[in-house]
C-alpha cells in the first residue's frame, strides 16, 4: 500500500517548472521591486515549452518584464530569457543570475532616487 507508482511519460516532461532555488531567485528580486514601490502584481505561466515569470507594474497592463525557462533552448542560446514588455528580448544567457542583472542595475537606481 505504501508504494507509488509514477506515471510513465513519453520522453520529456509535459510541463516546463520552475526548481525552488530559481523560483527563491526571482521571488526575491520580485520583494525588492515591491518594496522599492514598482512593481505590484505577478503572474507563473507553467507550459509544455516554457516556464514564464511576468511581473506586473499595474495588474491591468501588459508585464513589464517576463522572465522566460524554455529547456529546449538549453545547448544553443541558453534556456533563460528576459523579455520587455514590448516583446523584445533584453537579455538570454545559461545561466539565471546574468540574466536578471539588468533588472537588477535598475533597481540600484530606483533606491538610490
Amino acid at each position: 500500500m505504501g508504494v507509488v507508482t509514477p506515471f510513465p511519460t513519453a520522453g520529456r516532461p509535459s510541463q516546463v517548472g520552475f526548481d525552488r532555488t530559481e523560483l527563491n531567485r526571482i521571488l526575491d528580486l520580485y520583494g525588492r521591486m515591491v518594496a522599492a514601490g514598482h512593481w505590484r502584481d505577478y503572474a507563473i505561466e507553467l507550459g509544455r515549452d516554457a516556464a514564464t515569470f511576468a511581473a506586473f507594474r499595474r495588474a491591468a497592463e501588459r508585464p513589464e518584464f517576463r522572465i522566460e525557462k524554455r529547456p529546449e533552448l538549453r545547448n544553443r542560446q541558453g534556456m533563460w530569457a528576459l523579455v520587455g514588455e514590448a516583446g523584445q528580448i533584453v537579455k538570454r544567457g545559461h545561466e539565471l543570475g546574468p540574466v536578471l542583472a539588468p533588472v537588477e542595475r535598475r533597481l540600484m537606481k530606483l533606491v538610490e532616487d
